[in-house]
């Protein structure tokens, strides 16, 4: 049995056969792990990724039991350990969880199942990245050479944190953009118009304002910020011709994207989303049978 915390325990070998296996799956590979039972701790709201979790929890053939934190004893004082350890004491197979603070899963080493780590903070969100991968490696067949430029909230993202580590890790060439004040010291930053024509991927990010203090907030509106830093139609017309466009979601349709960005022929976002679902298949079968 293995946790996953974070992809920067695991070897580029240890990442592709996550990867090699979410692409069996996604051709029709059957496999059941009936009678295990999963819990989803989700103490931070999501969609995609609890979701997605779901599925691939259901196609393993998986007892499933999802948390609701706003009806729980969190509200009569419980500690997050606490609840954790009761889901454990409950005798649960494993355990996907989503919490605000970084490195939670520091705060649950004697949890004793094994912990599939569903975004921590603005630390890591493995199963996000490995997804992102999925996409790529489906599009393309390789990563050496490959040039990604992720624009947007760099500072407050976890999804952008970990995908430049593995994918600089996997020698593709990584760039980041947006606005200054998201900028990030150690990544090499280009101005969004250059990185258009010269990109093959290029991965939007939302401006995260839950996570922003009030000096943090940016001035400019909606349209302006798209203007920008988005990706309109005019401006996918001057990305090379085998180039996607990706999203770890959710998007704000006419800030980062427009509306008639987010379905076009050149993007890959909701290829992202189904490709999450045999990722995580791949995740939950790594934990629980090596």
């Amino acid at each position: 049995m293995k946790d996953l915390l974070s992809l920067r325990t695991l070897s580029n070998e240890e990442i592709m056969n996550i990867l090699n296996e979410a692409l069996e799956f996604k051709k029709g590979k059957e496999f059941s792990l009936k009678n295990k039972i999963i819990a989803n701790l989700f103490f931070e709201s999501s969609t995609r990724t609890q979701y997605s979790f779901n599925v691939a929890q259901e196609k393993l053939d998986m007892k499933v039991i999802n948390f609701n934190p706003t009806v729980s004893s969190l509200n009569k004082g419980e500690s997050f350990y606490d609840t954790v350890k009761t889901f454990e004491s409950f005798g649960i197979d494993a355990v996907v969880i989503r919490h605000s603070k970084d490195r939670y899963y520091d705060d649950l080493k004697r949890l004793k199942c094994p912990i599939i780590n569903g975004g921590d903070g603005k630390g890591d969100h493995p199963t996000q990245s490995l997804l992102d991968l999925m996409t790529i490696y489906e599009e393309f067949k390789h990563f050496e050479g490959l040039k990604i430029c992720i624009v947007g909230d760099i500072k407050h993202s976890r999804v952008a944190h970990t995908n430049f580590e593995i994918m600089n890790r996997l020698k593709m060439e990584c760039y980041t953009s947006g606005p200054i004040e998201y900028k990030e010291d150690g990544y090499n930053y280009i101005d969004f118009n250059t990185c258009i024509s010269e990109m093959d991927i290029i991965m939007l990010l939302r401006v995260q304002n839950e996570r922003h203090s009030e000096d943090e907030k940016l001035r400019m509106s909606n349209d302006e910020y798209l203007e920008r830093y988005g990706l309109t139609m005019e401006k996918v017309k001057k990305m090379k011709p085998n180039s996607i466009i990706m999203h770890p979601a959710p998007f704000n349709r006419g800030v980062e994207i427009s509306d008639d960005v987010v379905e076009c022929e050149k993007s890959r976002i909701f290829t992202q989303i189904n490709n999450g679902v045999y990722v995580r298949m791949s995740v939950i079968k790594r934990s629980l049978t090596e």
